[in-house]
């Protein structure tokens, strides 16, 4: 590795995110987040159960299917069907549980994944200004992003961007 040549902000705060995921004992995603004021991190987060409580590891997970109603093209509508588990606090949720508002007022957050349209209302209203995320979550990007214009908060995906090898997990949907 060339010493001279630094990680950009991105990058660097992004790979932090993936470090913080390896924590996550989540069969189905590893998610990870980081609170950044100006250059400075604030805090770190994953998904998992509530602390004193058996994950899904081990006790398996706790699946709720849910439909929602959507549009494309301003006209067609279907039904898509949305698994998610509720026995998992998000990365974004426990970000905001451990974190203080005064020390998000005008923050960052980088997040593996683009959050979903839970963790977006609750980021929206957490005083935060930047969202970046890595992959893609499209069951909720187009009204997430939506809303981030709304609200004035800048959200964008990290483009071209490579997690540290360690840290990949086989995503399963």
């Amino acid at each position: 590795m060339n010493l001279d040549k630094r990680k950009d902000w991105d990058t660097y705060f992004m790979d932090i995110a993936y470090m913080v995921s390896t924590r996550s004992r989540c069969s189905r995603r590893h998610v990870g987040s980081v609170l950044v004021q100006g250059k400075k991190l604030l805090g770190t987060a994953y998904n998992g159960a509530p602390s004193g409580v058996p994950d899904c590891s081990e006790a398996g997970c706790m699946i709720a299917e849910e439909y929602e109603l959507v549009t494309e093209n301003g006209q067609e509508e279907r039904m898509i069907k949305k698994q998610r588990c509720v026995r998992t606090i998000h990365a974004e949720q426990n970000l905001l549980l451990f974190t203080d508002r005064i020390d998000r007022e005008g923050s960052s957050v980088y997040v593996t994944d683009e959050p979903c349209w839970t963790c977006a209302n609750m980021l929206a209203n957490s005083g935060i200004t930047l969202i970046v995320y890595h992959r893609p979550y499209p069951k909720d990007s187009a009204k997430v992003k939506a809303m981030m214009d709304q609200k004035g908060i800048m959200f964008r995906q990290l483009e071209g961007y490579c997690p540290p090898p360690e840290t990949v997990q086989k995503v399963q949907d």
